[in-house]
């Protein structure tokens, strides 16, 4: 069998593998979910000022919470099942279009904070392992501390303060200026001032983590016997480094920024409503106050069909770094 053809087949296995995962997350957030106080019609009611336990009755029927909960679950499975995602009563919207409205900014957020943290990360955890026990390291090693020790929500308050308000080189919040109505490359350069803050932000706790990772797996290649054999050889420090002891280094990182997709969606939450960037993360902060449960639960399958797929994506990339590993 070729190789493309067995990477097909354990894409393929991979993928009929998620669905009872995805299926038994669906199940969970909803049983969990049941177990918040309130729903839709408390909310109404109370936004109200006050209700009749007919027009309460009514409502209930309405949003079929009068239904037991296993009846709920299973036409909630079976709409899932066909792609049905429900309708927001708060937003009188399918939760699949307002899904798809914010599913943008949050995948932009994201995906420059793991681009940052990554890259950033494993050069810094580099220059540490190469500058062992120097300055180097140890100032790396502070830095390090404190981004991983310091709340999210902290930091980006004292980002707006110092960088929007006092310095004025960045906005204060928002993904563009609306009122501007920029077009074409204008927009683009708008939108990624606005950018700059949240990713640092939502980076910094995943950075500190994949320096001391980097530094930590570096570490312990250079002790391993092929970086013997490779100096034997008469190859220079860098090349060893920059050749072998990085790219077999780079797999612990790799395995850990699958798993982070996770923590980063709900790490996106605090950053989003800090800077009051419109994505799933915000919409998602704004629905459970709501008790709008489909869309909370829509933006949870959502985030868990996510982490699956990135957690296939990096299997494969694992192969391709390591190529001891086989994908059968």
């Amino acid at each position: 069998m070729s190789l493309t053809a067995q990477r097909t087949r354990y894409v393929l296995r991979r993928l009929m593998q998620a669905v009872p995962v995805v299926l038994a997350i669906v199940v969970i957030n909803f049983l969990l979910l049941q177990l918040a106080e309130g729903d839709a019609a408390d909310v109404l009611a109370g936004e109200a000022g006050s209700a009749t336990p007919e027009y309460m009755a009514a409502l209930r029927t309405k949003f079929g919470l009068d239904q037991p909960i296993f009846l709920q679950l299973l036409a909630y499975v079976r709409n899932v099942a066909l792609l049905d995602l429900g309708h927001s009563f708060r937003h009188d919207t399918a939760v699949a279009t307002l899904i798809a409205g914010r599913l943008g900014p949050t995948l932009l957020l994201m995906l420059s904070a793991m681009a940052i943290a990554i890259l950033v990360g494993t050069l810094l955890g580099v220059l540490a392992a190469t500058g062992l026990n120097t300055w180097r390291d140890n100032l790396i090693a502070v830095l390090a501390l404190l981004a991983y020790a310091t709340p999210l929500f902290w930091i980006g308050l004292m980002m707006i303060v110092v960088f929007s308000i006092h310095a004025g080189w960045f906005p204060v919040s928002g993904m563009e200026n609306v009122a501007a109505f920029h077009t074409g490359w204008t927009r683009v350069a708008d939108i990624a001032r606005h950018l700059v803050l949240p990713a640092i932000t939502l980076s910094l706790f995943y950075l500190a983590l994949y320096a001391r990772l980097m530094r930590a797996s570096m570490l312990e290649q250079s002790g391993m016997d092929y970086v013997t054999t490779a100096r034997a050889k008469g190859l220079t420090e860098t090349r060893i480094t920059s050749r072998h002891v990085v790219r077999n280094a780079l797999l612990p990182v790799v395995t850990m920024a699958g798993v982070q997709i996770g923590n980063l969606v709900g790490g996106s939450v605090v950053v989003e409503s800090v800077f009051g960037w419109p994505g799933l993360g915000l919409l998602a902060f704004d629905s459970l106050f709501a008790r709008d449960l489909n869309l909370l639960m829509g933006i949870f399958l959502l985030s868990a069909c996510l982490v699956v797929a990135v957690n296939l994506v990096i299997d494969i990339v694992y192969a391709l770094l390591d190529p001891r590993i086989e994908v059968r």
